[in-house]
C-alpha cells in the first residue's frame, strides 16, 4: 500500500501588495452601531511593503458594486469546494483563475460550468487603479491565501447580499482587536433613496451569521490537504483494493464514520480541520525475522473538515486506513489533530506484528504541528477493532467508528 498523504503542492510565496486600495474605498461610511473600538486609519496608509490583510480585503470588497450575479458566483465556489470535503470557501486565486470553481476542481480537473456576464474578478480589474498597478494587485491577491468563507452559505436565500467582514487574528492592523463575545465589525453597502450608494458598519457575531449572509475574509488552512472525497476520487484502487487482496486471510479497515462534538476555532477563522495518521505494517505476512526487515511502515493521513453547521452530526465516509489488515497484524498507531499551525514535528511509536506467536514492534513516524491542538493518539489493536466493530466509541471530543469489510 502506498503511504497517502493530505499535503498538496504550496502555492508561490505571497508576493507584497501594492499601495493600490485609496481608490477603492471612495465611498461614504455611515455607522449604524457604535463599534466599541475607533476604526482603523485610511487603507491607504496600509504600508505598501506589507502583505495584503484580511481587513484590507474586506473592505476593498465592501466598496464594489456587487449585485446578486457576483454573490451568486462566490456560492457557487463555496458549494465547490464543499462538494470535495472542504470547508465553505471561495480561495482568491480560484475566484481570479476559474469563477465558480472551489478548492479540488484543478486536481481533479474540472472547472465551473456556469458562464458568468461578470464574474467578480472583472469588478476588481475594472476598479479605479491604473491598468499595471490593477494587475500587480491581483498578482499579489491570488498569491496571498486569503479567501472568501462563508459560513451557514446553505441557508441562503438567494436574495439577500452579504455583510462582509474579516479575522482580526490574520489582520495586519490592530484597528479592530478581538472582541470577548467573538463578535467584530462588518461592512454592507446600501442605496440610499436619492441613489447614493454607503457603506454601513454593522457588529457582526455566529448568531447573526446563521440568519443572513456573511462573508469572512480570513486564510486558507486547507486548501494543499486532501479530503476523503479527494483520496477516493483520485485514489480509486484503493476502494478496489478490498475486492481484490492479495491475501485471503485480510480485511479493510475504514473509517466509517465521524462526529466532532465541539468547534475548536472561532467562528470567523472557519470549522475545524481534523488530520486522521494511521501507520501500519499493511499486507504483513512475514513467516520469519528476517522477512519483517523488508516491510515499511505505510502511513495513511487524511484531512476531515467539519463545518460549524455540522458539529455534532454524524459524518459518513467508509474511507480506507489499511487496505491489508492480516491475521499477523496486533497494532496500528493512530493519532488525531485539529491543525493550528506552528514548527513542523512528529510523534515517534511503535506498533506490534506477530511471527510464530512471538510479537515484534515496529516503528513509525507520524508528523504533525507544535501549535495543533492534539485529539488523541496511542495503538489501536486488532481485539479493539474486533470489540467495537461498527461501533462509535469516543476519542476525545470526537467519535469514531471504525469497521473491517
Amino acid at each position: 500500500m502506498k503511504n497517502f498523504s493530505t499535503k498538496k503542492r504550496l502555492l508561490a510565496s505571497v508576493a507584497p501588495a501594492l499601495a493600490v486600495f485609496a481608490a477603492l474605498f471612495s465611498s461614504a461610511c455611515d455607522r449604524v452601531e457604535q463599534a466599541e473600538l475607533s476604526p482603523a486609519d485610511p487603507i491607504s496608509m496600509v504600508d505598501p511593503a506589507t502583505d495584503l490583510s484580511a481587513e484590507s480585503v474586506a473592505r476593498m470588497l465592501s466598496g464594489l458594486p456587487l449585485t446578486l450575479t457576483q454573490v451568486r458566483e462566490v456560492f457557487d465556489g463555496v458549494v465547490s469546494s464543499s462538494s470535495n470535503g472542504y470547508d465553505e470557501e471561495y480561495p482568491f486565486a480560484n475566484l481570479l483563475a476559474s469563477p465558480g470553481s472551489g478548492v479540488g476542481h484543478e486536481l481533479l480537473q474540472t472547472r465551473s460550468v456556469t458562464e458568468y456576464p461578470e464574474p467578480l474578478r472583472d469588478l476588481l480589474s475594472a476598479a479605479d487603479i491604473a491598468q499595471t498597478r490593477a494587475g500587480s494587485f491581483l498578482d499579489a491577491l491570488s498569491a496571498s491565501g486569503l479567501q472568501i468563507y462563508w459560513p451557514y452559505s446553505e441557508d441562503w436565500d438567494g436574495k439577500a447580499m452579504p455583510v462582509i467582514t474579516f479575522n482580526p487574528e490574520e489582520s495586519s492592523g490592530d484597528a479592530y482587536l478581538r472582541r470577548q463575545d467573538d463578535s467584530n465589525v462588518g461592512f454592507l453597502r446600501e442605496q440610499l433613496p436619492n441613489g447614493a450608494w454607503i457603506v454601513k458598519e454593522v457588529t457582526v457575531d455566529e448568531e447573526y451569521a446563521r440568519n443572513h449572509p456573511v462573508w469572512v475574509i480570513n486564510r486558507n488552512e486547507d486548501a494543499a490537504y486532501l479530503t476523503p472525497k479527494m483520496l477516493d476520487a483520485l485514489y480509486p484502487e484503493r476502494t478496489v483494493a478490498v475486492s481484490t487482496r492479495s491475501y485471503e486471510d485480510c480485511r479493510t479497515l475504514v473509517l466509517k464514520e465521524f462526529k466532532a462534538h465541539r468547534n475548536y476555532d472561532s467562528w470567523l477563522a472557519g470549522g475545524s480541520e481534523f488530520f486522521v495518521k494511521c501507520g501500519s505494517l499493511n499486507g504483513f505476512t512475514a513467516k520469519t525475522e528476517e522477512e519483517l526487515k523488508l516491510y515499511s511502515p505505510s502511513v495513511t493521513d487524511m484531512m476531515i473538515n467539519v463545518k460549524r453547521k455540522n458539529v455534532g452530526k454524524t459524518l459518513r465516509f467508509n474511507t480506507v486506513l489499511v487496505s491489508e489488515w492480516t491475521s499477523q497484524l496486533e497494532e496500528c498507531v493512530f493519532l488525531m489533530i485539529e491543525d493550528d499551525g506552528g514548527k513542523q514535528t512528529s510523534w515517534k511509536a511503535s506498533g506490534l506484528v506477530k511471527i510464530k506467536s512471538k510479537s515484534y514492534g515496529f516503528e513509525v513516524e507520524l508528523p504533525f504541528r507544535r501549535n495543533d491542538d492534539l485529539v488523541w493518539r496511542g495503538k489501536l489493536s486488532n481485539n479493539y477493532f474486533e470489540k467495537y466493530n461498527g461501533k462509535p466509541n469516543r476519542f476525545g471530543d470526537v467519535s469514531i467508528t471504525f469497521s473491517f469489510m
